[in-house]
């Protein structure tokens, strides 16, 4: 990433605080700005993640960035004994909390409140790790692959969804009027917090993607890693595996 964008232009916060922030202050509307912002496709995006991972009939799943758990809940429909969702935010954690309890699956799924450049877990965990819209929002990117990378098992299965940006003609001339201008009125219309969505799309915008990011995945030792555009290219999901 060319510059660090953080969401609040003149906090003396890092951006790892920052995220933290925001996220608590958009809990509570997150889910719904979601399916409005995407038309729904990003469930399309999340099923499409399941089932790549269960390919692998894991037994152990962790979904970092996992904010309400969607990704997590959706995992729950694998062959995996446990699921753990992780996040750095207290205020998306229970919003998930209620939605697990409510679908009975408190069993298998546990929200953890956690750094992603910090997991806490041992080495060689879990069969199959997920983020979805999250991995822009790390400090630092290279730090956390690297303890994905270590807390996953050999073979096991690593999953990207993230945003990207359309480089065909009309697809991204759409996307940067949509993402510029549109999208952060939406979010200022329907958030409490004026700089979450303009944040959301400056950081969109900004973070590596394609090869882009599959480099920095083999640079962790990440290997079989594969790029596969959705949705005209406005997101891509990445797969990778561990030696």
């Amino acid at each position: 990433m060319s510059k660090t964008i953080t969401p609040y232009k003149d906090s003396s916060l890092g951006k790892k605080e920052q995220v933290t922030q925001m996220f608590d202050n958009i809990s509570g509307s997150y889910d719904g700005l979601n399916r409005v912002i995407s038309l729904g496709i990003d469930v399309k995006w999340r099923r499409k993640v399941v089932a790549l991972v269960s390919e692998k009939n894991p037994e152990t799943v962790l979904d970092i960035a996992t904010g309400t758990g969607d990704l997590a809940i959706l995992m729950a429909s694998t062959s995996a004994k446990k699921i753990v969702g992780l996040d750095l935010s207290s205020g998306m954690l229970e919003v998930g909390k209620e939605k697990i309890a409510d679908k009975n699956l408190t069993d298998k799924i546990e929200m953890v409140l956690a750094d992603s450049e910090n997991i806490p877990f041992p080495d060689n965990h879990f069969d199959a790790i997920t983020v979805s819209f999250g991995i822009r929002n790390f400090e630092t990117l290279e730090k956390g692959l690297a303890e994905i990378y270590r807390v996953l098992k050999p073979n096991g299965i690593f999953v990207i969804l993230e945003t990207s940006v359309p480089t065909k003609f009309p697809f991204k001339q759409g996307y940067n009027f949509y993402t510029k201008l549109i999208l952060p009125v939406i979010g200022k219309i329907f958030s409490k917090d004026n700089n979450a969505y303009g944040y959301l799309s400056e950081s969109a915008a900004n973070f590596p993607f394609g090869e882009t990011l599959n480099n920095i995945l083999r640079k962790i030792s990440f290997i079989e890693c594969k790029a596969m555009p959705q949705t005209f290219g406005v997101a891509t999901i990445y797969t990778a595996t561990k030696k």
